[in-house]
């Protein structure tokens, strides 16, 4: 990977991070506000959205840096290791995660009349969409484990070619 690529990532996640930092700080509180002025028949949604659009924002971060790490090890050359595994894990999790939170946010929202149903049907969707998302990630660790495997017999074959010259 070359060093203007990784530059690049690593500004889009500068900002993406500094983005949610943002929507953490200030547009949460105003959503909040604004959320007071509810009718009363939808005021009890207020503080399980909330919570729920704030743990979603901080399974983004996770990723987010997960992802640095990860383009880390790859500027390092050190992504072929077992060391990579333990992100590519977090960031499975936070993935499942952000979607059973999706799945939440439909439940929090399907009883009575605070959003059509059609709206619920669209955050299910969103859920199974993000579920995609972290099966994809599981393939990409499949493929990251062979990679590993390769890199290390690589390594003993190498090994034992010093050995022979």
């Amino acid at each position: 990977m070359g060093k203007l690529t990784v530059l690049a990532l690593r500004a889009v996640l500068v900002a993406l991070l500094a983005g949610s930092v943002f929507v953490q700080a200030v547009m949460v509180p105003l959503l909040a506000i604004d959320m007071r002025e509810l009718d009363p028949d939808v005021a009890h949604l207020r503080t399980p959205v909330l919570v729920i659009i704030v743990l979603g924002i901080v399974t983004a971060q996770v990723v987010l840096v997960c992802v640095w790490r990860l383009v880390t090890m790859v500027r390092r050359g050190t992504v072929f290791s077992h060391a990579a595994f333990r992100c590519v894990h977090i960031v499975t999790g936070a993935v499942v995660a952000a979607a059973l939170l999706v799945f939440a946010l439909g439940t929090v929202l399907a009883p009575g009349e605070a959003v059509a149903p059609g709206v619920v049907l669209l955050i299910g969707g969103v859920g199974v969409a993000i579920l995609g998302v972290a099966l994809v990630v599981l393939v990409l660790r499949m493929l990251l484990a062979q990679a590993v495997a390769r890199d290390v017999e690589a390594a003993q074959l190498q090994a034992e070619l010093s050995e022979v010259i």
